[in-house]
């Protein structure tokens, strides 16, 4: 008799409640991180997220093998792995945390709990904390979150019985059929590098936080730079918020870290829409928006958004940093999303699936809401149509970001960088060095606000509207304040 702990999206030995769980059990626990193909085959995946991944699974093997227990990788159907191992290992438990993930993982974990009832295989799902599954409204839900952000940390097991079993390798990339995807600019993966980071931007960095997150300047080192291993578990959302509260604590005042707590109580208020409503990934959250704009995108204007050669400066820049580095700051992924969603007219389902391949930070839960937040299908926010021009200006007022990642506009001068079809000289210019716009950024925007308006006036739009509000509407998320504890309690490098 064995329990397998079967590892998704909590690759840590750290406030890991899955782990402790299979620990408190009879018999040898077997680490699982099942590597399922047909995943990797889904449109939003790519070869930066797994090379990510695979280095947090190579850490996550070494804290494992100290405990006792190696972790084992086996590649194939997630079934027809458990299936095999219980087979041959006597398996009766299965533990896990629940995941908040795709609707590819989602039917997976059906199929996986029909497997488990149909062999007497007791499965043992943990909650994260701060998602609260099977929910349909929002009241309560704060507290709770913020209650489950002040709970103890989960300590890690004195060691696991060891299983004898070959551990198995990691693939690479090109063994899972992943396209190449170079990223020279990507974050590695693995806990030593998040605690790393965590310290220093709470030790140093936080204090630019609030003045340096909007623009691309300035993001890289103002960020905390901990999305991806957020999003893969390296390190518990708990972990990060009790930190910053050990932090503020011996701090005193700072803006910086008080909005960054503001800021992770909001993954989790996204998170949870995602987790209340998995079909938001494929269907506009307000069904009066499906037919707004056309299933089947201008080809030439995907393409062009997509190689960062729409011929507007800032968007262009900001796309190639995100294909060279696999992340760029919120606020520019947002204007991604909108300038595709308004200016260029293309289905945010299209460029939705094209965006988190970039990400390595991917998160659907993060993902998917705000993919329809800022393409104006929600019916809950008001639309809101960035202007790439003004965008520009605003956060490279000296074009310094553009004319890196854009070189072909080093010949525009500084008065015309972020709208060079004003500039004398276009003529010669465009179309020839770098792309003409592929929009009138003012017509289209023009063009795009009034469709989107005119589908407020429909019979029953705002019934529909408030029936989403009371699913996924929730108070403004302020930073949980957490009781000071130690260093140690709070596993904080200090």
């Amino acid at each position: 008799m064995g329990t397998i702990l079967w590892f998704k999206r909590d690759l840590r030995i750290e406030d890991n409640a899955a782990l402790a769980l299979a620990a408190a059990g009879e018999g040898p626990v077997l680490p699982l991180y099942i590597v399922e193909p047909a995943l990797w085959a889904e449109p939003d995946m790519s070869a930066r997220q797994w090379r990510f991944i695979a280095e947090c699974l190579e850490g996550l093997r070494g804290d494992l093998a100290r405990l006792g227990a190696p972790l084992l990788v086996r590649m194939g159907d997630a079934v027809e792995v458990l299936e095999d191992l219980r087979v041959t290992q006597h398996i009766t438990r299965l533990t896990s945390h629940e995941e908040t993930g795709n609707l590819w993982t989602f039917a997976r974990d059906r199929r996986v709990a029909a497997w488990a009832r149909a062999n007497g295989v007791a499965w043992q799902e943990v909650a994260q904390p701060g998602i609260t599954r099977g929910l349909h409204h929002r009241r309560g839900w704060q507290a709770r979150r913020d209650k489950a952000m002040r709970g103890a940390l989960v300590a890690v097991p004195a060691g696991l019985a060891p299983h004898g079993l070959e551990p198995g390798v990691l693939p690479d990339a090109s063994d899972l059929g992943l396209a190449f995807d170079p990223c020279p600019g990507r974050q590695k993966g693995g806990r030593a590098r998040a605690l790393d980071l965590q310290s220093a931007f709470l030790e140093r960095r936080a204090a630019g936080y609030l003045s340096g997150m909007s623009s691309p300047v300035t993001a890289g080192t103002a960020c905390s730079r901990l999305s991806p291993h957020l999003a893969l578990g390296t390190l518990s959302m708990r972990e990060a918020v009790q930190a910053l509260e050990w932090a503020r604590a011996g701090a005193g005042p700072n803006r910086g870290l008080r909005g960054y707590g503001s800021r992770l109580a909001w993954r989790d208020h996204f998170m949870q829409k995602l987790e209340s409503q998995p079909e938001i990934e494929t269907r506009c959250l307000h069904p009066a928006y499906e037919s707004l704009r056309p299933e089947v995108p201008d080809a030439d204007r995907l393409a062009a958004w997509q190689a960062g050669e729409t011929g507007l400066p800032f968007v262009d820049a900001c796309m190639r940093q995100l294909i060279h580095t696999g992340w760029i700051n919120f606020r520019m992924r947002a204007m991604l999303m909108a300038v595709a969603s308004y200016h260029l007219w293309l289905d945010w389902r299209v460029t939705g699936q094209h965006l988190a391949r970039l990400f390595t930070d991917y998160e659907p839960g993060i993902h998917w809401p705000q993919a329809q937040m800022q393409s104006g299908v929600t019916g809950m926010n008001t639309p809101r149509i960035y202007n790439p021009v003004k965008q520009g200006l605003d956060q490279d007022p000296d074009g310094r970001f553009v004319r890196h990642w854009v070189p072909e506009l080093r010949p525009v001068p500084d008065a015309h960088l972020h709208a060079p079809w004003d500039w004398a000289g276009a003529g010669r210019f465009l179309g020839r060095a770098y792309p003409a716009p592929v929009v009138d950024p003012v017509k289209a925007a023009q063009a795009a606000r009034a469709k989107v308006w005119a589908v407020r006036g429909q019979e029953g739009w705002r019934d529909t509207r408030d029936g989403r509000l009371a699913r996924h509407a929730a108070p403004r998320p302020q930073a949980v304040k957490t009781p000071r504890s130690t260093p140690r309690q709070l596993s904080f490098p200090v």
